[in-house]
């Protein structure tokens, strides 16, 4: 008993968990389990399912996005977002290559956050917004355009 007693014994809570460190990809944490944990947030070395679908549905949304737009260029119409105008003024048809990459890096940026309430908050709204986005260009293409198969 006295042994251990004279061990020192660190803490590994005393410090955070870093965003990115060797249990990013082989880590057992996937949630955290007081209650006080999870309303301040935190890194976890594991993300859901939930989060994964919504992730890869707005990197799907994003694709449909730059298809659409680029047949609603090609039948006359134009871009309203300015920094995808931009993009297609300078890369012409290959706009969507750096749109990908942009909502991508931004994606994986939002999951290394993603225990936090805003940054869910933030994947949340780019989701609605995206459905949004592709339902009118959807709207567009089958009422303003009916010429397309």
């Amino acid at each position: 008993m006295k042994d251990y007693d004279r061990r020192i014994l660190s803490d590994r809570r005393k410090q955070p968990t870093r965003a990115l460190s060797r249990y990013t990809f082989f880590g057992r944490r996937r949630k955290f389990r007081r209650k006080t944990d999870q309303e301040r947030g935190g890194y976890t070395d594991r993300y859901s399912a939930g989060l994964f679908f919504v992730l890869i549905l707005i990197v799907g949304l994003n694709i449909l996005d730059a298809f659409f737009t680029m047949i609603i260029l090609d039948h006359g119409g134009r871009e309203v977002n300015p920094i995808v105008g931009c993009l297609i003024q300078l890369y012409g048809d290959k706009f969507w290559v750096w749109k990908f990459v942009i909502v991508s890096t931004s994606l994986i940026l939002l999951c290394l956050h993603s225990n936090f309430a805003r940054a869910r908050t933030f994947i949340n709204a780019v989701g609605f917004i995206y459905i949004a986005v592709v339902v009118y260009q959807i709207f567009l293409l089958n009422f303003r355009f009916p010429e397309i198969p």
